[in-house]
């Protein structure tokens, strides 16, 4: 059996929702791991993005945004508005706060705004999964014929770079 670990990389954009289409990463990591039937395990550890798999859906907005994502987003948003106070939601709290102020990470400013992220951890939550599972048949992911495969970051603060671990396993 063969075992092959790879990352995805995405960069996510600010003041709204981000999406990113990874299949076509996907399956080319597939192809580089010369596993030809087994499986395709995709997660990523951010706590406040999912992965997902739905059908491609053609249209756009002038985002980029397919129109099935936006309608993701205008339900999500009438149950978990944007957090754009302090108040608006009990978490962070002040522990909370004092433990991301006191973090030495770039990834991670020292600054409070930052943490004003609570929709997009509550969204993900509700949103669900961290990680996805394929069949890898023939050498090649079995998708359906519309189907893809969808990173979102729910939180709009500021750009990122996330990471989306692949991990291949088969013959």
């Amino acid at each position: 059996m063969k075992y092959m670990h790879q990352d995805i990389i995405v960069k996510t954009v600010s003041n709204r929702v981000s999406y990113h289409c990874v299949t076509e990463e996907t399956e080319e990591i597939i192809k580089e791991s010369g596993v030809k039937d087994g499986i395709v395990v995709l997660s990523s550890s951010h706590t406040t993005c999912s992965l997902f798999f739905e059908e491609y859906m053609h249209d756009k907005n002038y985002y980029g945004d397919e129109y099935i994502q936006v309608d993701i987003n205008n339900i999500m948003e009438k149950v978990v508005p944007k957090c754009n106070t302090e108040t608006q939601y009990f978490s962070p709290g002040p522990e909370h706060i004092e433990f991301g102020l006191g973090l030495s990470d770039p990834n991670y400013p020292q600054e409070k705004w930052t943490m004003l992220n609570t929709d997009a951890h509550i969204k993900s939550s509700i949103f669900g999964n961290n990680s996805l599972t394929f069949i890898i048949k023939s050498g090649k992911i079995i998708l359906g014929s519309l189907g893809k495969i969808y990173f979102v970051d729910w939180d709009q603060l500021r750009e990122r770079k996330r990471k989306i671990n692949v991990l291949i396993m088969g013959d």
